[in-house]
């Protein structure tokens, strides 16, 4: 079973960065193979897709809320994918899970149908 762990959450003020990271194994196949992203989930709402990246990491996909501050990375040589928040806000507070999909090498970067989650990390922002 894919195994994803999630580091790099914590308290933060408004307008601080934050970079959150993501090791996989336990893989089926190679980590160049899974589209990777990130979801969140704010207090008392549904989880929500935040961003995404192709097995190569040359397209990224974002939420519109979090689009010019946050940046999705991905080293393959380490299976490893990162999360880079800047310009933090209040509502930026959520629990934030790591996602896996095997993808096609053609496919463009989901938004959904991510089979494999993290536990999860907080990231708490004051104001």
């Amino acid at each position: 079973q894919v195994q994803l762990v999630e580091s790099g959450g914590g308290l933060v003020q408004a307008g601080d960065s934050l970079r959150l990271s993501c090791a996989a194994s336990r893989l089926a196949f190679s980590f160049n193979s899974y589209a990777m992203g990130w979801f969140r989930q704010p207090p008392g709402k549904e989880r929500e897709f935040v961003t995404a990246i192709s097995r190569s990491g040359g397209s990224t996909n974002y939420a519109d809320s979090v689009k010019g501050r946050f940046t999705i990375s991905r080293d393959n040589a380490k299976n490893t994918v990162y999360l880079q928040m800047n310009s933090l806000k209040p509502e930026d507070t959520a629990v934030y899970f790591c996602v896996a999909r095997r993808t096609a090498a053609t496919m463009s970067v989901p938004t959904q149908g991510y089979d494999y989650w993290g536990q999860g990390t907080q990231v708490t922002v004051s104001s």
